[in-house]
């Protein structure tokens, strides 16, 4: 066996050829006809059509109402394929530019505008991770890897990976199961349980919270013994990495002209913040540096400053992660590194999502009604992003023709039950209208530039090495391909990969279809 491509992987003996194939996701060839005729049969049986990550990346290239027609967005329908992407509504219709809001100085409290992508418009599960789902498990199916005839999905997560995951097996006509630690949000549970034929087994609860990722690694190692499971790990999946390269990037970048064109001013894209999580949305930031310049800004929880300061600890901004660097992120290409308090994102949620709060925002601060209204759709990690682009832009001294960008990856409507939480355990149940000055005042008002760095080549070389440990110590990567993450040339000839797959997409549904 040769390596895949050995002008991308010089360095790498020929020996580790497998394990970019089958530990990383990056086969460029069908590797088991059988698994692959299996797969045929069963989409073919199912009516399954599978998008190309470029159809995904620009949706008007093909006919929704051909392809989507009247399936239910938030229900099992191999049509919401077709949606999983950023130009959905609310109502999962087209729209011509993803739906987006532009923070004014007088919520952020900067010149600069920022821009937020609404992640709550995908389908199933209302949150951008079905794309990271679909791009981690399309091209096992085209490529042969997975048999959804005898392999079990299995996906590891802190939340919305999971249920994308669950969604994503079930509407491709496989078995999923969701691992993820057991402290995070009720919503999500009570979501695997509606969406799960065998909750009891299908659903794995781990040890602890956002901060005990290795723990679901034991757990996937466990489950890899049986031959029968197929871990998609969203960690080291780079499939992960090049579905927010392709999609979310190109959607950021259509968002930012829009706004650009609207302004009617020389804007500027300065700047993409990304809660790390999984790295996977954080890939988007490639895409943009490459065609606008944009600093790409890591963002991490404060309780848990693992890039910061090489720390641990445990935090409730649930969905980003902690505690390790994951192997498809491209640190070397990092610009700023940011950590952003759970304090501040749990009262800020209650803040937007509350009568008293609302109408602080609006009655003495002067935010517009109309964005007060959007703040619903605000998650926790939104929250986070949103706070480290008002920080970053302080940081890095922007103005008003200097626009960020960033994601809102799910909304309020999956923390009612961390909301209860926090109301009662800070606000003795009830936020009033003094409280909701002072949640205004300590977190939005007077946003600083603590805990955060420009990264040197020191530092961003200090936060790569941080990956060996859990990497090639604990999972086994061989060590000159965790080494070769380092240039950047091996990120670009990655992309590659997704035309490869595209013709691969291309070809499998013209099978399915021949029969």
């Amino acid at each position: 066996m040769t390596v895949t491509d050995p002008a991308l992987n010089p360095n790498i003996p020929n020996v580790h050829a497998e394990a970019l194939e089958n530990q990383f996701g990056l086969a460029d060839r069908v590797v088991d006809e059988a698994a692959l005729a299996n797969s045929v049969s069963r989409f073919r049986d199912q009516g399954l059509v599978l998008p190309t990550f470029a159809q995904l990346a620009d949706p008007a290239t093909f006919d929704h109402a051909e392809m989507v027609g009247d399936a239910d967005m938030n229900g099992p329908d191999a049509r919401n394929l077709w949606r999983v992407h950023w130009y959905n509504d609310l109502a999962g219709g087209r729209v011509a530019v993803p739906d987006h809001i532009v923070l004014p100085p007088s919520l952020t409290g900067v010149e600069s505008p920022i821009i937020v992508a609404f992640g709550d418009r995908f389908p199933m599960i209302t949150a951008h991770k079905v794309l990271a789902a679909y791009a981690c498990l399309a091209p096992r199916v085209v490529t042969g890897q997975f048999d959804p005839t005898r392999h079990r999905a299995i996906w590891p997560s802190t939340g919305n990976y999971a249920r994308g995951g669950i969604a994503i097996s079930r509407i491709m006509a496989s078995r999923g199961v969701a691992i993820l630690p057991e402290g995070m949000s009720q919503e999500r549970f009570d979501w695997l349980d509606r969406w799960c034929e065998n909750p009891a087994d299908d659903v794995i609860r781990t040890h602890g919270t956002e901060s005990n990722v290795k723990e679901i690694y034991d757990a996937c190692n466990e489950l890899a013994l049986d031959p029968g499971n197929f871990v998609l790990n969203q960690f080291s999946e780079f499939g992960n990495h090049l579905g927010h390269l392709t999609v979310t990037g190109r959607a950021l970048g259509h968002v930012f002209e829009s706004v650009r064109d609207a302004s009617g001013r020389d804007l500027r894209l300065a700047a993409f913040t990304s809660a790390t999580g999984s790295a996977g949305t954080i890939a988007a930031g490639d895409h943009l540096k490459d065609t606008y310049g944009t600093r790409i800004v890591a963002v991490e929880a404060l309780e848990c400053p693992t890039m910061l300061e090489n720390g641990f600890g445990e935090h409730n901004i649930q969905g980003i992660g902690d505690k390790h660097i994951p192997l498809i992120h491209n640190v070397m290409n990092t610009d700023v590194v940011v950590a952003i308090s759970d304090r501040a994102t749990d009262d800020l949620d209650v803040l937007f999502n509350s009568d008293a709060g609302r109408a602080h925002l609006v009655d003495r601060v002067g935010v517009p009604a109309a964005v007060v209204d959007t703040l619903e759709h605000f998650g926790f990690s939104a929250i986070c992003n949103v706070l480290a682009a008002i920080k970053t832009a302080k940081l890095l001294d922007l103005g008003p023709d200097d626009a960020l960008v960033t994601v809102a990856t799910d909304g309020a409507a999956l923390y009612p039950s961390e909301r209860a939480k926090t109301l009662a355990n800070r606000f003795g149940g009830d936020l009033d209208a003094i409280a909701a000055a002072e949640v205004y005042g300590r977190h939005l008002a007077e946003v600083d530039t603590d805990h955060m760095i420009e990264c040197t080549e020191r530092d961003r070389t200090r936060i790569f090495n941080l990956g060996y440990y859990t990497w090639v110590e604990q999972q086994g990567t061989p060590f000159e391909l965790f080494e070769q993450r380092r240039r950047q040339d091996f990120w670009r000839g990655l992309r590659r990969y997704v035309d490869v797959w595209d013709e691969m997409i291309t070809e499998f549904n013209a099978r399915v279809a021949s029969g």
